[in-house]
């Protein structure tokens, strides 16, 4: 269990005064020029020793991530670019530090663009954020009132932030069509390599970094590498914010360690499962596009990377979509589907049909209007999209619709096989009557 003293975000619930100033009593923007006084390699090799890993879903290290920009400028301006396109369904979390713990985060581009030779970094926003941008701007006006960002500012190293609100497409959150949407086009996935730390945007070297993922590098920084790496367990260490949704009886965001079981996650921050464990169902554990998972699978399962990876899923972003026994399961999966059909930008041939075909398929299978043998057909037609797009939203589209295959076959078959049976009831009962 997570202490007091180990929480990186101290205001996730807006409880405190988010001021600049409410900031600083907290610990943060706390010896920032001396951080980079250590040096850009320091700095690097002491987020690659925390273990941190990218906090939007796909995991990959931090550290790592950050040694990819080049060590020498060949002329061209170095940019970090910010992911705060939360669209995700069941994604909730860097809302709340934008909301209510911004310092954190505009410290953190600081420091980060400091490691990547970056002067400049843009934050991209989710459309729908209103409030949330209005927050950020006002904490980076503060910022640049008190010297700390801009031109010869107090830390001795130039840095513009700028704030650039999005139009609500989900998929401005993979990070070459951020890019390209930054750009001011159409917002769509590139073609990998070039990568962005080669390539990015207005084709120079770039980072694109998850809110929390820039967020949590000060404290890193400030407390050690080896504090933030005892948390948790081997490849999965560190705080997380997590988010709980549906049918607990507290749905809530908080940080906690990493390595903690799904059970005791939901037992001492949400109140229990509505209606007792013997109620649940099923629970997505990462966001909606990572495969749902049986209740009796899930209760013991730890709540990490590996963890979720040996229940066949995968941790996402830390958002748990909790479904008690009222859910209808093949129901809720084909609105994910609906979700992911509208949200597909229609560039590559797989996603742009696949999506709607798959949705088509599932919008029968709800009212039971199917037959047996399409259960397989959907689960080979999902596979022949995962990994044929540019960008991940056609795995994202399959996953779901193979975890319900894979775990809720059952009530498929049982839907199936109702339809049928009052369908013949009902050809009986028209037969009768004529």
């Amino acid at each position: 269990m997570l202490k007091d003293q180990d929480r990186i975000f101290t205001n996730i619930y807006g409880l405190k005064d988010k001021s600049l100033k409410g900031a600083m009593s907290r610990g943060h923007w706390d010896g920032t020029k001396q951080i980079l006084e250590k040096g850009r390699d320091w700095i690097i090799e002491e987020m690659k020793a925390s273990g941190l890993r990218g906090r939007g879903g796909a995991g990959f290290p931090t550290g790592l991530k950050w040694s990819f920009m080049p060590k020498e400028s060949d002329g061209r301006p170095h940019y970090l670019v910010v992911n705060a396109d939360e669209s995700e369904p069941g994604t909730c979390k860097d809302r709340d530090i934008m909301r209510h713990d911004p310092h954190t985060l505009i410290e953190g581009c600081v420091i980060a663009s400091f490691a990547m030779g970056a002067h400049t970094a843009y934050i991209y926003v989710r459309g729908e954020y209103i409030r949330e941008r209005e927050a950020l701007q006002a904490a980076i006006d503060e910022c640049y009132d008190a010297g700390l960002l801009g031109k010869n500012n107090k830390h001795g190293w130039d840095m513009e932030i700028y704030v650039h609100h999005g139009a609500g497409a989900y998929i401005c959150g993979e990070e070459t069509a951020l890019l390209e949407s930054l750009e001011g086009k159409k917002g769509q996935p590139r073609l990998k390599p070039p990568f962005p730390a080669n390539m990015g945007l207005y084709g120079c070297p770039t980072t694109v970094n998850n809110v929390e993922s820039i967020a949590v590098a000060p404290t890193i920084l400030r407390r050690g590498a080896g504090w933030f790496s005892s948390i948790g367990r081997p490849n999965n260490v560190g705080t997380k914010l997590f988010m709980v949704s549906g049918h607990v009886n507290k749905p809530c965001t908080f940080e906690e360690a990493m390595g903690l079981s799904f059970r005791e996650i939901i037992e001492r921050h949400c109140g229990g499962i509505r209606g007792g464990w013997d109620n649940l169902l099923g629970v997505i554990p990462g966001g909606a596009s990572c495969p749902v998972v049986r209740g009796e699978d899930m209760a013991d399962a730890i709540m990490d990377f590996d963890g979720m990876r040996e229940v066949k899923s995968s941790f996402g972003t830390g958002g748990m979509i909790v479904m008690d026994k009222s859910t209808d399961i093949i129901k809720a999966i084909w609105r994910i589907a609906a979700f992911f059909k509208h949200e597909s930008c229609g560039q590559c041939t797989p996603c742009r049909e696949g999506t709607g075909w798959m949705m088509r398929v599932l919008e029968r299978m709800v009212k039971g209007n199917a037959q047996k043998r399409e259960i397989d057909m959907l689960f080979q037609v999902s596979k022949q999209i995962e990994g044929h797009t540019i960008c991940a939203l056609g795995d994202a589209a399959a996953w779901p619709i193979q975890g319900l295959i894979r775990n809720f076959r059952p009530e498929i078959e049982a839907r199936i096989d109702r339809y049928t049976h009052n369908a013949m009831a009902h050809g009986a009962v028209m037969e009768a009557a004529e």
